[in-house]
């Protein structure tokens, strides 16, 4: 089978540390491959590319699912089943990935691996001024971790502010803009300073984003998710033939909220719209970046080894 987000640190990341590589491990959340290549060239006067691949996001493609995936080595449900403290349901308010650094120590106690590791999450420029401050703290590290949500929430600006939404109105406007963040952040210091140091950088991301501008109804109760990408619910009313889904969740490894529960995912450039409110959804969402669903953009996704150049 192809590579999945479970699979990163047992077949990508420990065949590093088991090499001695003094490595920094990047997630940069929603973090499209047309992206990353952008990210590799501005970064080839620092760094050689050692390797560059594609493989799959597990579904759905969000964060809650992708990102836990990826640092418990996991599925959702095996989550959900073996550490339930660390796992929330769709329908709590509760921060869907806070517990992300308990759930790499329990991969790094499953795979009995000794590595000391630090994590990091960066919000904005602050966040990463921090983090290049504590570099030298965190030299004694096998591996330090970073995640980084800047493009997440420059995807989700986009949708909920106008100004964005002008200037990143198309996809090479998207990138556009995502190439002058990379260029003039503290990112960018941040990539300057761990070649500097001669870490050896590893990048990749939960997930993906794809532009939608097809609505599609589905009806579901007050306890459905809110995402327009894909919907999990007990009493969905949906066009199977609009649709891909799933009617048994444990089947595909996804927890169910209700004995009944069926994940549908919208697929191409749709995006999901509830019939009692469907023109607002369609003019607040429509032309939008959104993901969660099954499309090559939001699945198919890199990772990217960088070394320094000497």
């Amino acid at each position: 089978r192809p590579l999945l987000s479970t699979d990163i640190f047992k077949k990508r990341i420990f065949p590093l540390l088991d090499k001695k590589e003094k490595i920094f491990f990047i997630v940069i959340d929603n973090f499209r491959y047309d992206q990353s290549k952008l990210l590799i060239e501005l970064l080839s006067e620092l760094y050689s590319v050692e390797k560059e691949e594609l493989y799959f996001s597990i579904l759905p493609t969000a964060t809650q699912y992708a990102r836990n995936a990826i640092f418990s080595g996991l599925m959702p449900l095996q989550i959900k089943n073996m550490f339930p403290e660390f796992w929330v349901d769709e329908e709590d308010e509760e921060g869907k990935n806070n517990n992300e650094e308990e759930l790499i120590k329990t991969l790094f106690n499953r795979y009995r691996r000794n590595n000391t590791f630090s994590y990091n999450k960066i919000f904005n420029s602050i966040g990463c001024e921090k983090v290049i401050d504590q570099l030298n703290n965190l030299s004694g590290n096998d591996i330090n971790i970073c995640v980084i949500n800047f493009i997440d929430m420059l995807s989700h600006a986009r949708t909920d502010s106008k100004i964005v939404q002008e200037l990143a109105n198309t996809e090479a406007a998207y990138r556009s803009v995502t190439k002058s963040w990379l260029k003039y952040s503290s990112t960018f210091g941040l990539f300057k300073e761990l070649a500097r140091r001669g870490y050896k950088v590893v990048i990749t991301t939960d997930h993906g984003t794809v532009f939608v501008d097809r609505p599609i109804k589905v009806v579901g109760d007050k306890d459905t998710n809110v995402n327009l990408r894909y919907k999990v619910g007990k009493a969905l009313a949906y066009n199977k033939k609009e649709v891909f889904e799933i009617n048994n969740p444990q089947k595909a490894m996804l927890p169910s909220p209700n004995i009944s529960s069926t994940y549908i995912f919208a697929t191409e450039n749709n995006f999901f719209a509830y019939p009692n409110n469907y023109n607002y959804y369609v003019n607040y969402y429509k032309d939008t970046f959104q993901h969660g669903g099954v499309s090559m953009e939001e699945m198919l996704i890199p990772f990217i080894t960088l070394t320094p150049k000497k």
